[in-house]
């Protein structure tokens, strides 16, 4: 099974905002990715950012079943349909994510604390493109 690991933060909320991923199966790293997103986002933009490129990333490895792990529990929640979105921005990133979905049999989605090891390395990845600007 492939295994994404995505963050998406920005400093100010809103303001500058970067996002990092990692593909990962049978706990090696298959590609790292992370990019600055722009100069004026929130927190919850740059975490569907996030959740965005790594099932981008997810669907060069399989079309089968992935795992995706969050540091974000309003964005797991709101996939799972626990709460409802409402912000339209959101809502359009939200869209986007059910899209992209429809290239895999199944997906998982889980919150992880920001303590995990992988979720340490995309903050940090994130936080590499925040500090260039």
């Amino acid at each position: 099974m492939i295994f994404t690991n995505s963050d998406g933060g920005a400093r100010g909320n809103p303001g500058p905002g970067a996002i990092g991923v990692i593909v990962r199966e049978d706990g090696e790293i298959l590609t790292k990715y992370s990019a600055f997103i722009g100069k004026y986002v929130t927190n919850n933009i740059a975490e569907y950012e996030g959740l965005i490129k790594a099932l981008e990333l997810a669907a060069n490895y399989t079309n089968k079943e992935i795992m995706c792990f969050l540091d974000s529990e309003l964005v797991v929640k709101q996939l799972m349909g626990e709460y409802r979105v409402r912000n339209p921005k959101l809502l359009e990133l939200f869209l986007k994510v059910q899209k992209l979905q429809e290239n895999f049999e199944k997906i998982i989605y889980k919150h992880v604390s920001r303590e995990d090891s992988f979720q340490q390395i995309v903050d940090g990845l994130l936080n590499v493109e925040l500090d260039r600007k």
